[in-house]
């Protein structure tokens, strides 16, 4: 985090990556003191309710971030940035986005949790467009020009006013993370009563295991164990009303929809409180890492992984196979994942796998067989770019054997 004050006294002099959150109401105008080396802007947390004509003085700006600000706007500035392809406004007021104010190289839009109720028909043109998050607005309808942008990936819209499935999203060809959940053309959310319900005054909160879009994960002990569930736990608490994947009653409903499996992290209780919900898990044991990391700014909608991971074919089809009977478990019980990614995946020391997070999960069980087929084919592409992942962490010499090209034949990954 920087400083407007150390932004004034040029002590930012050729940094390519400025955050500032001091309640700004205009945009400060030394920013453009940077145009020589600027590449990422962060104003998130800030007062903000549009943006300076000239934007496009900062002709290296690759990315904006403007969450939680007041936008009612998109700024028809962001569409002269040169450079501009990664764009965020989270949270804001945004009540309009015009056919002219995006950039037609944009490659990652971030429009959640605001006020719309409808996108422009040119949202087509963005040839690049890779991930999409318009989750919490009250669109009805999704423009037919969507289906023009081929390289698009990851979609959220859930927690909308979409009557019914976009059906222009059915055949884009590298669609593969697709959140829809909380629309009134989605199946009823459950409240699964006979599922155990506890307080949270029955628990003592301890550390923070890790967080989400949808929630912080935190270890928690039992003060009052009535239930005799095991005495460590995990325990995640929603964020809000509405996250960047959708509703937290929905990842709810999904996640105790699916029932067990050996590779599903198992939910033993929930707590529903006017001031804290929240899902009490078993806690995993420490031999259990993360097999990915999340996407990067570069990488975009892909998993990144550390240098130093390195699999042998042998161990990556036992991965594989497991996530291939838990995928098409998912798809016995009618639940889209959504998320299916290795950085949602952890792994043991003997190779066990366990998946989780369900915030992004849909039930599609209600909709036409047409539809239905499509949503399983969006989520085997990713499970497809899930085996390719694996395969790349792979030693070249396994690579060539027949196990990795049988591999590679199944998943049509040969070059």
């Amino acid at each position: 985090m920087h400083t407007l004050e150390q932004l004034k006294n040029g002590d930012l002099k050729g940094v390519r990556r400025l955050q500032i959150s001091e309640n700004l109401t205009h945009f400060p105008q030394e920013i453009f003191s940077l145009a020589d080396s600027l590449e990422i802007l962060d104003l998130s947390n800030n007062q903000l309710s549009d943006l300076p004509e000239d934007l496009y003085k900062l002709p290296h700006l690759k990315v904006l971030f403007c969450a939680n600000n007041q936008f009612r706007h998109v700024p028809e500035c962001l569409s002269k940035c040169p450079k501009l392809d990664m764009i965020g406004f989270k949270h804001n007021q945004l009540e309009t986005v015009s056919e002219t104010c995006l950039p037609k190289d944009t490659r990652w839009l971030i429009l959640t949790d605001n006020r719309l109720t409808q996108l422009p028909e040119s949202i087509g043109q963005l040839h690049r467009l890779e991930k999409l998050a318009l989750a919490g607005n009250a669109l009805t309808s999704l423009p037919k020009s969507l289906s023009n942008c081929q390289q698009l990936a990851l979609i959220r819209i859930s927690a909308n006013a979409l009557t019914e499935f976009p059906k222009q999203l059915m055949n884009l060809p590298n669609l593969a993370w697709l959140a829809f959940s909380g629309n009134p053309f989605c199946s009823e959310t459950l409240d699964h009563p006979s599922f155990p319900q506890v307080t949270s005054e029955q628990l003592r909160f301890r550390d923070l295991l890790g967080q989400g879009a949808s929630g912080e994960i935190f270890e928690a002990h039992w003060h009052d164990n009535h239930l005799e569930l095991p005495e460590q736990v995990a325990v995640k608490v929603f964020k809000g009303e509405v996250t960047s994947d959708g509703f937290p009653q929905d990842e709810l409903d999904a996640c105790l929809s699916v029932e067990a499996h050996p590779n599903l992290v198992r939910p033993l209780a929930r707590i529903k409180e006017a001031e804290k919900s929240a899902l009490v898990m078993e806690l995993i044991p420490d031999h259990y890492q993360n097999l990915g990391l999340p996407p990067s700014l570069e990488t975009c909608s892909r998993d990144t992984f550390d240098e130093s991971q390195s699999f042998s074919i042998d161990e990556v089809v036992n991965i594989v196979h497991q996530m291939e009977d838990l995928v098409a478990h998912l798809e016995s019980k009618q639940v889209c994942h959504g998320d299916l990614y290795a950085h949602n995946v952890l792994i043991s020391d003997e190779g066990h796998i366990l998946f989780g997070d369900f915030g992004a999960a849909s039930k599609y069980d209600h909709l036409p067989e047409d539809q239905q087929d499509a949503i399983r084919q969006i989520e085997r592409r990713a499970l497809r770019y899930f085996v390719e992942d694996m395969l790349s962490l792979c030693p070249e010499a396994d690579l060539t054997k027949p196990t990795a090209i049988d591999l590679k034949l199944k998943y049509q990954l040969v070059d």
